[in-house]
């Protein structure tokens, strides 16, 4: 397997690879498919270092992006490739950044808790979040065709208004960017975010038939499908005592937590 100083690649099966940032404490994952004619690369990490290096060594098809959602962390190699996907509602913060996040926070986030060495070229600094129009904007209901295998399109917000998860139904493979995950919270206590609306992303993800994996974008790759079990007792229990709202705190269940 491809090795690299920074990025660790690991094979989940013979044409799709996750690409992960394990030197750095949001642990965030990248994943290529490879199709037959196009490639498809749902995010592109914290941008510390230049993600196509890795991605032109694994194929060397034409690459299209889809964004699950833009937040720093997930769209840091946005500027290396041509050809951006992005839901409507997150895109005025990829052609223009997010309003009221500061970016000394996003470069103190950036540079904390790094525990292999960062390229050269990284400073933390001049550390600049990807700025840029997109190719094309996705909604929910599309599928798209990444050069023969398709994409179910799911627009899931709560984390953000435009948050996107992924349903490659040939595969069973659910990509759920920062929907869901392990270890750590998922996230829905900023301005930008609404406990109701992840609630109801959740509720979706959790009745899609013929799920075999579920590759979040921080922590443990690769999850067994019965946490969306969990999800479908999580919400109820979450509606039912009235947690769905700012202030409640972090809400732990079997494999995974949110924060409000």
């Amino acid at each position: 397997m491809l090795k690299d100083p920074w990025f660790t690649v690991q094979e989940i099966d013979p044409s799709t690879f996750a690409i992960s940032e394990y030197g750095h404490w949001e642990k965030v994952h990248s994943f290529l498919l490879i199709g037959d004619t196009r490639a498809t690369l749902i995010d592109t990490g914290l941008g510390i270092d230049d993600l196509s290096r890795v991605t032109s060594q694994l194929t060397s098809l034409p690459i299209d992006v889809l964004t699950t959602h833009v937040h720093a962390d997930h769209i840091g190699s946005h500027g290396k490739y041509e050809r951006i996907f992005v839901h409507q509602a997150d895109q005025d913060w990829l052609v223009n950044g997010i309003q009221g996040l500061p970016i000394e926070q996003i470069r103190k986030d950036m540079s904390r808790d790094i525990t292999i060495p960062p390229p050269d070229t990284f400073d933390p600094k001049t550390y600049q979040p990807f700025q840029g129009e997109p190719a094309g904007l996705l909604v929910d209901g599309d599928v798209f065709d990444g050069g023969g295998r398709k994409l179910m399109v799911l627009h899931t917000p709560g984390h953000s208004p435009g948050h996107l998860s992924f349903f490659e139904r040939d595969t069973g493979y659910l990509f759920t960017g920062d929907l869901l995950y392990d270890t750590t919270p998922v996230y829905a206590h900023y301005p930008s975010t609404s406990p109701v609306n992840l609630a109801h992303s959740l509720e979706k993800i959790s009745a899609l038939e013929g799920v075999t994996k579920v590759y979040g974008a921080h922590n443990t790759l690769g999850l067994s499908p019965t946490i969306l079990n969990e999800v479908r007792v999580a919400v109820p229990y979450l509606r039912e005592h009235n947690l769905l709202r700012f202030g409640t705190g972090i809400h732990q269940f079997n494999g995974f937590s949110v924060q409000f």
